[in-house]
């Protein structure tokens, strides 16, 4: 991928608070370290508007400073102008992916859906879970799925041809 090129990511789970926030804020930090947060831009959104203009939940920022990142996006929904926006849109889970693909106003948008899991490496996951309602184990374990999603998802962009 050559310095000029913009390449735009936006993660997409249900209300925008845990999984695709933490998800934004694990690969911006990938990006910057490896130096491609100025050719690499990422963002996430919600299905739901329930929690618009909310910082990530407040577990979610804890478990993610804990390894370092730092959550600071506000909760938005997915919007119809995200499919013309973004060149990837992953989602977190078969839910995600199936309410994304009604809101594609195209099948060329609907193409840019895909699943984050498709990414890992190492641990077999075909989505990632919400952890919302559970404990601690639930954030901790949403995190090791999205890290190792995360450093896929870099690789795969290191290694994309360019135009």
């Amino acid at each position: 991928m050559s310095e000029k090129t913009k390449y735009r990511i936006l993660f997409v789970c249900l209300g925008n608070i845990c999984r695709s926030p933490l998800a934004e804020g694990i690969m911006q930090t990938y990006l910057e370290r490896e130096g491609l947060n100025n050719t690499i831009k990422v963002d996430s959104a919600g299905i739901l508007s329930y929690h618009q203009g909310e910082l990530p939940d407040s577990r979610m920022r804890a478990h993610a400073a804990k390894r370092g990142y730092n959550l600071v996006s506000r909760s938005r929904p997915v919007r119809s102008d995200d499919f013309d926006n973004f060149d990837l849109i992953l989602g977190m889970d078969d839910r995600n992916i199936d309410d994304l693909k009604d809101l594609a106003p195209s099948i060329e948008a609907m193409q840019k859906i895909g699943r984050i899991t498709d990414f890992c490496q190492r641990i077999p996951a075909d989505y990632v879970p919400d952890p919302y309602f559970g404990g601690a184990s639930g954030f901790e374990k949403v995190l090791d799925i999205l890290e190792d999603a995360c450093e896929g998802l870099l690789e795969y962009l290191k290694n994309m041809p360019e135009e």
